[in-house]
């Protein structure tokens, strides 16, 4: 439709307000510049379109946005003056903001630096928390609603679909209908669910999401297809897109974009204090922890040093980051506003180191002392085994991959003694598991336990991996490296694969032994173990994720299955890792559901 003619010169409406020229127009509503003669000031009138004026749900929602927001006197909120009918066209008196909006300079700048991100981010959310305290969910924050002005204030207006916590008045949103701008619903509206303020937090950090990458996280053919693919996968890990984004602010927008809306923040006071804290912080730096100790050692008191772990989670990742530009040099691609950013991941050069394998803490180092640096990353297939003498004897594994996890274990514990069958399943096991689940037999159903870490060095404690067989014992387990986000450091996700003797359809159980979690499924009928995540397909069913450590069971394939991958997404505190790396997963009790 052609844009609506402009009224003749001296047209005032109201008998207040004159009407000057249009500064834009939507779906809706035109807005126009107008001076209010009474108050000799300079508003903007939110004028109705004619077109839409007749049909009596449209004029009311209007009117209830004009109640809505007049109710609201916040700095961060645009204000409502007045409103009133004119020619039969309901139309709202608002504060003007001389400014643009945030979507005009997404559009122009394409990524802003993390400094005016946590700007704006906290005057949207403290104008989101006063709405909420006053009863309100806006339900369609967008880049197009937050206005920035040249003197660095930021104010989020229309609220045109806003909706009472507990209003008793008839929502005029139709069911089944998703209101709001698809890029930015939160999961709660495209399943049509009852929304609370933590709805308006998801669509927030949807938009800072979009401010930091230059891009929104989902997005599809159709806005159908965009608004479902929140439902069905997360959002790329923002230090993938942007290494040197601070770490605190990297955690709380994925903890916003969290599909479970207990897992986001309760409130936007507290979004509030924690982007406040991230506008302090600067780019992550190198750990220089020397060595962490896995907690589990069940069958002897060996403990072997392993790399150091970085801010990205896993030393190993150094090698797929770019060094730091020399003093001086310009840096390629930089952020309008940005400062101390350079858009690379610090990189320190170490001597490889061993992969960590199980450890108790109480026993002495028996690692060979320094100068005898004997052990690298041991190779798939192979394993190693050590002598006093400090000599490496390479050992080749037998065709059976079963025997070959028990060697495994014979070096992880010392050695020398002949491991002669495989852990067997146990009546505690089985009293684990439904009624009409039995666990499976290392070496009779499951092959190999293996580690997986497709976005580090392929491994991620290897000689761990078999613990996590079901053996009646939560004790004995497999964990990851500690972390120094819960997020993985921009890994898309780490585990176990599970490979069986043949062509396997049937679920796994698992127990999550740390908290909170997010965990997925994948199947392949390949001969080989895929090489990248994307190299397995399509995730078995949604994302499971809980708050307390338990059992999850995976689905059932589509086609029978020669490996699964139990993979990790989001990772729990541990108590046995650094303050600076706090995060770590524990897999256990791994069995197949009959």
């Amino acid at each position: 439709m052609s844009a609506a003619a402009p009224p003749p010169t001296s047209t005032v409406i109201a008998h207040r307000y004159e009407l000057q020229r249009m500064l834009a127009q939507g779906g809706m509503a035109e807005v126009w510049l107008a001076l209010d003669l009474t108050l000799d000031r300079k508003v903007a009138v939110k004028w109705l379109k004619p077109s839409l004026a007749t049909d009596p749900v449209v004029a009311e929602r209007f009117r209830r946005e004009a109640i809505a927001a007049a109710s609201l006197n916040h700095p961060n909120i645009v204000a409502v003056h007045d409103v009133f009918e004119q020619d039969g066209r309901q139309a709202v008196v608002m504060q003007l903001v001389e400014g643009k909006s945030l979507r005009q300079v997404l559009d122009t700048q394409k990524r802003l630096s993390p400094e005016l991100t946590c700007h704006i981010g906290t005057c949207v959310a403290a104008a989101l928390d006063h709405a909420h305290a006053a009863g309100f969910v806006h339900r369609d924050v967008k880049p197009g609603n937050i206005m920035m002005t040249s003197d660095g204030r930021v104010l989020l207006t229309d609220f045109g679909i806003a909706k009472g916590l507990q209003s008793a008045e008839a929502d005029l949103t139709s069911d089944n209908i998703m209101m709001g701008t698809a890029k930015y619903l939160s999961p709660e509206q495209v399943r049509g669910k009852k929304l609370d303020g933590r709805a308006d937090l998801y669509s927030l950090g949807l938009v800072l999401y979009e401010c930091l990458a230059g891009r929104v996280p989902f997005l599809g053919e159709t806005d159908a297809d965009t608004a479902l693919a929140r439902l069905q996968r997360d959002p790329t890990d923002l230090t993938r897109l942007r290494a040197t984004l601070p770490t605190t602010l990297v955690i709380v927008i994925h903890q916003l974009l969290a599909r479970n809306p207990a897992q986001r923040p309760a409130s936007g006071a507290e979004l509030v204090t924690t982007l406040r804290d991230a506008a302090k912080e600067g780019p992550p730096t190198i750990d220089p922890t020397p060595y962490e100790d896995s907690p589990v050692a069940p069958f002897g008191g060996r403990r072997l040093r392993r790399a150091p772990s970085d801010a990205a989670g896993r030393a190993s990742d150094r090698a797929r980051a770019t060094s730091t530009p020399p003093a001086g040099a310009p840096t390629v691609g930089a952020i309008p506003g940005e400062v101390g950013h350079t858009g690379t991941t610090p990189v320190v050069t170490t001597t490889p180191a061993p992969t960590a394998f199980s450890a108790l803490p109480a026993h002495d180092e028996l690692t060979p002392p320094g100068g005898s640096d004997l052990r690298g990353k041991p190779a798939r297939g192979l394993t190693q085994e050590w002598k006093p003498a400090f000599t490496v004897v390479a050992v080749l594994l037998a065709a059976a991959v079963g025997v070959g996890a028990l060697l495994w274990a014979n070096l992880e514990f010392g050695g020398g003694e002949s491991v002669a069958s495989t852990p067997a399943a146990t009546a505690d096991t089985a009293a684990a598991l439904p009624d009409n689940a039995q666990p499976a037999v290392l070496g009779t159903s499951i092959a190999t336990i293996t580690a997986y870490d497709p976005d580090g060095d392929g491994t991620e404690n290897d000689g761990d991996a078999v613990l996590a067989t079901a053996d009646g014992n939560p004790a004995t387990s497999w964990g990851t490296v500690c972390y120094s986000s819960k997020y993985l450091g921009g890994k898309g996700g780490v585990g176990l694969v599970v490979s069986f003797d043949a062509p396997l359809q049937k679920a796994l159980q698992v127990d999550l032994q740390t908290a909170p979690y997010q965990v997925t499924f994948f199947a392949s009928d390949a001969e080989t173990i895929p090489a990248t995540i994307a190299g397995w397909g399509a995730e078995l069913g949604a994302t499971q994720f809980a708050d307390e450590t338990g059992t999850v069971t995976s689905p059932v394939p589509a086609l029978p299955a020669r490996h699964m991958f139990i993979m990790l997404k989001e990772l729990g505190r541990d108590t046995t890792c650094t303050d600076a790396n706090p995060y770590r997963g524990r897999l256990g009790e791994i069995a197949i559901v009959n």
